[in-house]
């Protein structure tokens, strides 16, 4: 079947899109913690048949530039973050096919809450789940949730490992067929194909038995957005859907080798896994149009808002450093979270020790210096060529002002993808999985792979 386009719609649970500016645009609507706002996107991702609604978290506000929150509350940088599995819910009242996917820390919640979560979610969605599986990023995330300090980047990746075994063990214990529902006998389930789990492990221990029997699905899809070399070898080996934010289609292409890389380490197939492209399009019916609208867009942004978010990103108080001052050696070791994006700034700075200033030009934190910015024809061409040059399987798609963005994307941009034969005119099914055309997995099937990538 002809290979097409993967289209997630990128949302947050808060006052602002990934682009903290935007609630200041005078389109943008007001009322973010409503249900009507998230039904709004959710009809409007689902009429241009979108794959999956996809909601970013954090367990803090940003508060580690100054080691304050005053600034966060005063210009609004993502200072209201809402549980996105209870805005998803809301979300799914009103579609039918539109797949579900929310973050949710393997750092600071257990598994066993986390499986069980995700696995009602999906039932109640008709098979619709998602789950993005993130370490968290930095000490304010720690302190909220009952720790002095964030650990430290490997060793979370290590603790994941073994949350993923616990989450997909869980999953694994109710048998396809357990379910027996016989009034007459009053049987309503068959013991012998729901097992316990018993797992006991460095960082977890997990008795079971699970409370909630598979979906039409199996279970939620796994969501991954690993960019750091550790990052990327576990994505590879549990990643279904991954996520990239590669700024040109050379890094695309060099990032796209290296997780199918460490996927066929890994003893998976790569063509069961889709890596999407974070792209953020600012379309109208002509260039012209989409010139102006960039235009005000461009007028929206702080410098605060880059250095909030670099701060939060890389666990490291930008405040403590003036501007133009570079940053040291042992300060760029320092800092956590994110590294694809102090690994990006070297890179593209060409300064072995970048200053603050840096990091704000060249990281692209709070801004929108990498929109693509067109008419139907411009955008869909350069989405095409990394697409078509194997840089992503399809892109994430994310907003200006909110709901006006995706508005714009499905009404200009999406039929032509849809012209070229690039992207679907109609929904495949009925779960996520069907949509996405990846296969139902078997009860225990991760288990047979090596593990050569996360070792």
């Amino acid at each position: 079947m002809t290979r097409q386009m993967v289209l997630v719609g990128f949302l947050q649970a808060q006052n602002c899109t990934n682009l903290p500016s935007s609630w200041r645009h005078p389109d943008s609507r007001n009322d973010s913690m409503s249900a009507d706002y998230y039904q709004e996107i959710a009809r409007i991702l689902e009429a241009g048949k979108f794959h999956m609604a996809f909601f970013d978290d954090r367990l803090a506000m940003p508060d580690r530039y100054g080691n304050d929150h005053a600034h966060t509350v005063e210009y609004g940088i993502r200072c209201v973050k809402m549980d996105p599995l209870i805005v998803l819910t809301t979300m799914g009242l009103v579609t039918e096919k539109l797949g579900l996917g929310a973050t949710c820390s393997t750092t600071y919640y257990e598994p066993f809450d986390v499986a069980r979560r995700f696995a009602t979610l999906d039932l109640m969605s008709g098979g619709r789940a998602g789950w993005n599986v993130v370490t968290s990023l930095n000490d304010g995330e720690a302190l909220n949730m009952g720790r002095d300090s964030h650990p430290e980047h490997d060793s979370r990746y290590d603790r994941a490992d073994e949350f993923m075994e616990v989450v997909l063990g869980h999953w694994d214990t109710w048998e396809d067929g357990a379910l027996i529902m016989d009034k007459q006998s009053g049987r309503f389930a068959d013991p012998a194909k729901v097992k316990r789990l018993d797992h006991k492990g460095p960082a977890f221990k997990s008795r079971g038995p699970f409370t909630v029997p598979r979906s039409d699905q199996g279970h939620p899809v796994i969501i991954q957005a690993g960019a750091s070399g550790r990052g990327q070898r576990f994505a590879g080996r549990w990643g279904e859907v991954i996520f990239t934010a590669a700024r040109n289609l050379a890094a695309a292409k060099d990032g796209y080798a290296s997780v199918h890389n460490e996927a066929a380490k890994a003893g998976r197939d790569p063509d069961q896994m889709f890596l999407c492209n974070l792209t953020t399009p600012v379309c109208a019916a002509t260039r012209a149009e989409a010139e102006d609208k960039m235009a005000l867009i461009n007028k929206l942004p702080l410098e605060i808002d880059a250095l909030s978010l670099l701060a939060e990103a890389l666990n490291y108080d930008f405040a403590s450093k003036d501007l133009d001052e570079p940053l040291t050696t042992e300060e760029l070791k320092s800092m956590q979270g994110i590294l694809g994006i102090r690994d990006g700034v070297l890179k593209n700075s060409g300064k072995s020790n970048p200053s603050a200033r840096d990091f704000v030009t060249f990281s692209g934190r709070g801004q929108v210096q990498d929109a693509m910015v067109g008419g139907p024809k411009e955008i869909a061409d350069k989405l095409e060529e990394m697409f078509v040059e194997h840089g992503c399987d399809g892109f994430v798609i994310a907003a200006t002002y909110v709901p006006g963005s995706y508005a714009d994307f499905v009404q200009h941009i999406v039929p032509e993808l849809q012209r070229r034969g690039l992207f679907q005119k109609e929904y495949r099914g009925k779960t996520l999985r069907d949509n996405l055309r990846l296969k139902r997995p078997a009860a225990g099937a991760w288990k047979t792979r090596p593990h050569d990538a996360a070792e």
